[in-house]
């Protein structure tokens, strides 16, 4: 899930920073650049774990600021496919969930990833979301739902890095998106194991 990653950038360091000290001053300029932002076919920035060299210092002409060659490892992440992870409801619909860990608010649960045999009826609380029941046997007519209240585990199918967009989507552009299953034993919401 959390990996790291060691990375080579040519950072400019503007000159407003030269005040700190120099490590403290790239820190801080790499974590501008990098939190919370995705790295295609790497996966989402969290951290800057350490710097390991820096090189250079040169300042271009025309140029305020000074320019480094930093090496440093930054942690990633990445779930991998197969992978169990426990997250939040944040909403659902027709076509399935979407869920949260938090940090990341991008997968994706399709309706025909959830458990046989799943119905929805639409929530009466709020109009824009839709309550999934998994019937797990209809003689005892057991329901069990899928209600946001508990925290819901799944097992990761993939992990894409979609092309951004030439034109602007109704919706927010997402640069990676998790899709999972709830359809195995022990995948759903905690409650119900």
């Amino acid at each position: 899930m959390f990996y790291l990653s060691l990375i080579e950038h040519t950072l400019r360091l503007p000159p407003s920073l030269l005040s700190l000290p120099l490590q403290d001053a790239i820190k801080k300029e790499l974590e501008n650049i990098f939190l919370d932002k995705v790295i295609a076919s790497l996966g989402l920035c969290i951290s800057v774990y350490d710097i390991r060299k820096i090189e250079g210092g040169f300042i271009f002409p025309g140029d305020g600021a000074s320019t480094y060659v930093v090496e440093f490892r930054m942690v990633i992440f990445r779930p991998f496919v197969g992978e169990i992870i426990a997250g939040k409801l944040k909403e659902s619909n027709k076509d399935g969930l979407r869920l949260s860990l938090g940090f990341f608010d991008d997968i994706y649960i399709p309706a025909h990833r959830l458990p046989k045999p799943s119905s929805y009826e639409h929530d009466q609380e709020n109009r824009y979301q839709v309550i999934w029941t998994w019937e797990y046997d209809s003689e005892d007519n057991n329901k069990f739902y899928i209600d946001g209240l508990d925290e819901i585990k799944f097992r990761v199918d993939s992990v894409e890095y979609p092309p951004v967009p030439i034109e602007q989507p109704e919706k927010p552009f997402a640069p990676m998106v998790i899709t999972g299953t709830l359809d195995d034993d022990g995948l759903g919401p905690v409650t119900w194991w």
